[in-house]
């Protein structure tokens, strides 16, 4: 019999969640300044810059001010636009009245909706997905090639609660594999999975219970548990789980088995394609699990100096540096390469608030600089890494400071373009010249780019609109490059 310990008005707001402010958006960051799926359509982008030796200085090549180096790529017309679209998500009021019109039941059928659905369709649609289908996001992720960046492509599906629905999506995920592959080469970096898209969600909080009382009491036995990394941490924290569980039920060990399936599948069409899995994380009500999945998988797929299977560690919790430390540590002693995506994170509010309902301190770093400085961490400690050893690390951050310490880091280490070791990326949509400024100073850049009918990827859209929001009122340097690249056009046009 499953136990829950999570009290269900805690748990039903846990993965849609809209109030989180971004951990990054105290610093500096750039936001987007390309809208739509076909935006560089302008003009090819300028030849790319050398790769500067390692005794060079880093931040030197990094040139975040030439707007219209940056921005050579995207057309006057969508740089128009986009620069309209972020100004608007800039107002927070217009994006409080979107987010309720999107989530509101008054909008949820009739005209109506046709409404809602189309306004969102040519606005933070357009902005943040390469589009409604394969077809559309081959499209956008051609465009973005040609551009000098790369894609990681998702099907845009959030969580299942059932194993039909699990069965659909593993297609989905199947087939933007195949997609993936009719690109053109190396165009697309990663594909993107969502564990809570292929194993039902009450199992995969059922299982993150379990291996939190195993943390608890070692002599717990877990017989379905396969060989993996370090899950946990002396600092993790364990509160979500206040009793022994009960062991998991015939049916929910039919279903675990099923989602291996489904997982092992996958993961063999990404090694035959020499496609790189990228696995999302989410909430620490259902990490454990999602660790567990993913690090049993990196053991039987990542070989050589070729990780296949990629798990997120996000650094604004606080135990993420000991976590990675330890499971770094444990993969190097089996001889498994790793491959990691460093993020900050997006679930800050949820966190808090359930931390606060158990009695216990937030599992989030105390203060915004806390973040950084763990992120950085980590950062310089997975390129160390990769510059001595087999792994791959992609730094995934809107962060001007962190992007700058870790060119300037991997430039002294001489990791560039080889091998796919080190990937920056962002999202599709958001921080366009921390991409390109990236990319012209020699490294590899990808932008997160999931796809799929508008009303699929609801939940990933008052997501985006939330964060950009956040970065928006915490700088306006990406505006201000928008308008400055913008004035230079209009200059050059009249005179």
């Amino acid at each position: 019999m499953a136990t829950r310990v999570i009290p269900p008005r805690i748990l039903k707001n846990l993965r849609y969640n809209t109030t989180t402010k971004p951990l990054n958006a105290a610093q500096p960051s750039i936001s987007p300044a390309i809208a739509s799926p076909s935006l560089f359509e302008r003009s090819p982008s300028p030849p790319a810059a050398d790769v500067i030796p390692a005794s060079a200085a880093g931040t030197a090549a990094l040139n975040l001010d030439d707007a219209e180096r940056l921005f050579a790529s995207v057309s006057t017309k969508r740089l128009l636009r986009s620069s309209a679209v972020l100004h608007a998500t800039a107002v927070g009021p217009m994006v409080d009245l979107g987010m309720w019109m999107m989530k509101s039941r008054v909008f949820q059928s009739g005209v109506l909706k046709d409404l809602v659905m189309a306004a969102t369709k040519e606005t933070f649609f357009s902005h943040f997905c390469a589009g409604e289908d394969a077809a559309s996001a081959g499209r956008s992720i051609r465009a973005l090639n040609d551009a000098g960046l790369r894609g990681m492509l998702g099907y845009g599906v959030e969580d299942a609660h059932e194993n039909d629905g699990c069965d659909r999506n593993l297609n989905g995920f199947l087939h933007t594999v195949d997609v993936s592959k009719s690109l053109p080469p190396s165009s697309v970096s990663f594909v993107i999975v969502k564990i809570t898209a292929i194993c039902p969600m009450a199992l995969l909080e059922r299982m993150s219970d379990l291996l939190r009382w195993q943390q608890k009491d070692p002599s717990f036995v877990l017989p379905w548990k396969q060989d993996s990394l370090p899950i946990f941490a002396e600092s993790s924290p364990l509160y979500h789980t206040q009793k022994r569980p009960e062991p998991l039920t015939p049916e929910e060990e039919s279903d675990l088995q099923l989602a291996n399936q489904r997982l092992l599948e996958l993961c063999q069409k990404c090694e035959e394609a020499n496609m790189p899995l990228l696995v999302d994380a989410e909430h620490t009500t259902v990490q454990p699990a999602i660790d567990y999945f993913t690090y049993s998988s990196s053991i039987r797929h990542n070989k050589d100096d070729n990780p296949i299977v990629f798990g997120t560690i996000q650094t604004y919790l606080k135990d993420a540096k000991e976590r990675l430390l330890l499971t770094t540590k444990a993969a190097e002693k089996m001889g498994v390469p790793m491959g990691f995506k460093l993020v900050r994170g997006a679930y800050m509010s949820t966190e808090s608030k359930l931390a606060e309902f158990f009695g216990y301190a937030s599992p989030i770093h105390n203060t915004i600089q806390d973040t950084h400085n763990c992120f950085n961490d980590c950062s310089s400690f997975l390129l160390e890494k990769i510059a001595n050893g087999p792994g791959s690390v992609v730094l995934a951050t809107h962060n001007i400071e962190s992007g700058k310490l870790a060119a300037t880091k991997a430039y002294e280490l001489g990791v560039g373009k080889v091998n796919h070791k080190l990937e920056f990326a962002q999202l599709y949509g958001m921080s366009e010249a921390l991409s390109f400024g990236l990319s012209n100073a020699g490294f590899q850049v990808s932008k997160y780019m999931p796809f799929g009918p508008v009303d699929m990827v609801m939940p990933y859209l008052l997501r985006r609109a939330e964060e950009n929001r956040g970065l928006l009122a915490a700088s306006g340097f990406d505006r201000q490059l928008m308008r400055k690249e913008l004035g230079r056009r209009l200059k050059a046009a009249v005179f």
